[in-house]
């Protein structure tokens, strides 16, 4: 069999070891290895891929163990038996031996490129901690797809203000151990980031699929549990979640619009009640001091999500207008405003490469299509007003060059309502 790529070796940079905690993990502990190994890095070099297996009872173990024959930096570390994720994770502390160390769930899939966009960021020395953004695979259109949905794209919301890290993470390697009894190991890295004086950097270019509970009993054992883990990081290590904070939630929900239909609105209440319900389970075992750090597998999370994997998952509509279009065709001209316009337009062509589609409307409006969800689409497209107005061209029965000033609204749709994104396009 031919060995797993290898990762680009940059001309200077730092080694970084990567540690799977896997426990029954064999329908996708596969291709989480080679989601890593795969990728390409810019300012570091993969070492060692670090997968500890606490008890499995699956195939696993022979699984990494025929791997680890093919490629000398996938490294197994049996636990005999499982103590919780915590336990596996200060095993994993131990062996590590690069300055930066990164973790990644057995059953996530890591997007390519995101692995160098996580660890940038720590070029920066006072940067301690970076963590990526889960992507859900489950059907939205089923309610429990949707919930999924809609609590990540929340966390999404409140992490870009206040970073809340899990999934995947890359930090220094300056955490010699986390509590045992931990049931939100990432959170407790967090706290001691954080307690150290060093930044928390979340970074929503690093990307990993997941996949959430299809089953109300699995989604309350883990919400429920991951609550409970987060009352008692608070007690541990005085440090809160920013996902905890109520109102924070609030503002992100209000934000997402969810209300847009009769099903959305209805789906979005039963999402804050089962999470509501979580909640106070959680408390409840708190109080009760029921631990949390063996817990219950959600069976459901499990399956294989490598084939369910599409790209690209968004699609966006950018409509640009130049911004005092009807004062140019008063002092240019006709002409001259939509010699202006049909300048700006191979411009945006070049920038947004061919993956786009750009069309230059009559009335001076320019509507670009991107496969994109709408945050990549509003940074793209800041960028993009920012190389315009920097770039004055020649216009038509004007002697000095006109800097073209450009105003953009967003609109974002699933790559299931692709039709109707290029709908939008068309009929403008």
């Amino acid at each position: 069999m031919t060995s797993l790529p290898l990762a680009r070796q940059p001309e200077e940079g730092f080694t970084c070891s990567v540690g799977i905690m896997a426990y029954n993990e064999a329908s996708n502990i596969a291709r989480a290895i080679e989601s890593i190994l795969a990728q390409q890095l810019s300012c570091a070099t993969i070492s060692e891929v670090i997968v500890v297996a606490s008890g499995c009872t699956d195939n696993t173990v022979p699984i990494v163990t025929e791997m680890a024959g093919r490629d000398s930096r996938i490294q197994l570390v049996v636990q005999e038996r499982r103590e919780g994720k915590a336990s596996a994770i200060n095993l994993f502390l131990a062996a590590a031996r690069s300055e930066v160390l990164v973790m990644a769930s057995a059953d996530v899939v890591i997007k390519p490129g995101s692995l160098d966009a996580l660890i940038q960021p720590l070029q920066d020395p006072t940067v301690g901690m970076v963590g990526g953004r889960p992507i859900p695979v489950n059907d939205e259109s089923t309610f429990l797809g949707f919930a999924v949905h809609l609590l990540w794209r929340l966390h999404d919301r409140i992490a870009r203000q206040a970073p809340k890290l899990g999934e995947v993470v890359a930090f220094r390697a300056i955490v010699p151990s986390i509590p045992r009894d931990t049931p939100v190991d990432e959170i407790s890295i967090q706290a001691i980031i954080t307690q150290l004086k060093y930044r928390l950097v979340y970074e929503p270019r690093a990307v990993v699929y997941n996949r959430g509970p299809s089953t109300i009993g699995d989604y309350l054992r883990q919400r429920r549990r991951i609550n409970s883990g987060h009352l008692r990081i608070h007690q541990q290590q005085r440090y809160d979640a920013p996902t905890m904070n109520v109102a924070r939630i609030g503002q992100a929900l209000l934000a997402e619009r969810p209300f847009g239909s009769l099903r959305a609105a209805c789906w979005t209440v039963g999402t804050v009640g089962l999470e509501a319900l979580a909640r106070a389970l959680g408390a409840y075992d708190h109080l009760r001091r029921r631990p949390h750090y063996l817990w219950q597998m959600a069976m459901t999370t499990k399956a294989q999500i490598a084939g369910e994997i599409t790209a690209p998952s968004y699609e966006s509509v950018l409509v640009f207008h130049i911004m005092d279009y009807r004062q140019f065709e008063l002092e240019l001209g006709v002409r001259g405003a939509q010699s202006l316009a049909q300048q700006v337009v191979p411009m945006m062509r070049r920038a947004l490469g061919t993956q786009a589609l750009v069309k230059l409307e009559r009335n001076g409006a320019i509507i670009a299509l991107l496969p994109v969800d709408q945050d990549e689409a509003e940074r793209a497209a800041a960028q993009l007003i920012a190389a315009i107005q920097a770039t004055p061209v020649r216009v038509a029965g004007h002697d000095d060059p006109v800097a073209a000033r450009l105003a953009c609204g967003v609109i974002a749709f699933m790559q299931a309502g692709g039709a109707s994104a290029k709908a939008v396009l068309a009929t403008n």
